[in-house]
């Protein structure tokens, strides 16, 4: 073959294999990058995991980075200065911001749970339990003004209990640490979430004996949140985030604990795969996982009585003022 034919080939099958290794390149970077900030690190939000685990968001063209930022403080922090694009927290505290004043509102836009996540957990175990055995007792709560003891006040106060009267209450142990408090012995009661909860009972650390989530009924628990001003600029990328989620959630809704468990096992390593199934199971059984995104308007509300009851709300933010239920609703049309 001449030479210069030869040399013309070469480098024609050269720009075509650039071309294509080109293409490629072209749209692995198209891909959209997406910080997210979890509160915790909990079974609770499993569907989550699901959604990156079964590539739900790579086929929404998203690549998402998952940090877990322990509380919810710590969480809103994060969301305010830009450390992360998506919060997935307690809707509380996207009220908190806007009744202190901001023209960049935290929108809520796509539901993960839809009742509280945690469950009573004693240290002795009993025949049969009764609430008014708490009376008198040592209750290690959870932060104050954040939605697990506010779910739980909520729920105590159904049965008769006062919290500030009737228990002594300790809120002074950071979120991350409450479950080593507990166990180092400090407290009769405590709340916990999964798979915490169930990991305490197989080593007798504790019984769960009742769950918050089944007493303080449906409210917008655990929610996809950003800035009004990121979604804004990212419609687009944050319709293909709840499109994930809501994949996400159909798969639970049709898959049982264990298939569940097997998906979820690589974000909880140290945890032995019969405690995830259990977690998970309890969880499904009280109906904590949400089957779409929508914030419906009587959770809210819901949701307005608890934080009204703990008497850590100035003033009722209307559900029109901090959610946006578009993206759930054209997810729920697009995912079938």
């Amino acid at each position: 073959m001449n030479r210069r034919i030869f040399l013309s080939l070469l480098l024609a099958v050269t720009l075509v294999a650039t071309a294509v290794l080109a293409g490629c390149g072209k749209g692995d970077s198209e891909k959209v990058k997406v910080r997210i900030g979890e509160v915790t690190r909990s079974l609770f939000y499993a569907p989550e995991y699901v959604a990156v685990a079964k590539g739900f968001f790579e086929e929404e063209g998203l690549d998402v980075e998952l940090t877990t930022t322990p509380g919810g403080d710590k969480t809103m922090t994060a969301l305010l200065s830009n450390v992360i694009d998506v919060a997935l927290v307690g809707s509380e505290t996207s009220i908190y911001v806007y009744q202190q004043g901001t023209d960049d509102p935290i929108i809520n836009f796509a539901q993960l749970t839809q009742t509280d996540g945690t469950f009573l957990v004693a240290r002795e175990a009993a025949d049969s339990f009764d609430w008014n055995s708490l009376k008198g007792s040592v209750f290690l709560g959870q932060r104050k003004g954040g939605m697990p003891q506010m779910a739980g006040e909520f729920a105590l106060k159904k049965k008769g209990i006062d919290p500030q009267a009737d228990l002594e209450l300790i809120q002074n142990v950071d979120f991350a640490n409450i479950p080593a408090a507990f166990a180092s012995g400090t407290g009769d009661y405590v709340q916990l979430f999964e798979p915490t909860a169930s990991i305490f009972e197989k080593e007798g650390k504790g019984h769960v004996v009742a769950s918050f989530g089944a007493e303080s009924g449906h409210l917008p628990y655990t929610v996809f949140m950003a800035k009004e001003s990121y979604i804004n600029k990212n419609k687009k990328v944050i319709q293909s985030f709840t499109n994930a989620i809501h994949k996400a959630q159909l798969w639970v809704a049709e898959n049982d604990a264990e298939a569940i468990a097997d998906v979820v096992l690589p974000f909880f390593e140290n945890v032995e795969r019969d405690i995830l199934i259990s977690a998970i199971d309890r969880y499904k059984q009280q109906g904590s996982f949400a089957t779409d995104p929508i914030i419906d308007e009587a959770e809210w509300n819901n949701l307005l009585d608890v934080i009204t009851t703990a008497g850590e709300l100035e003033k009722r933010t209307e559900h029109s003022e901090l959610v946006d239920t578009s993206f759930a609703e054209k997810a729920i049309e697009a995912v079938k």
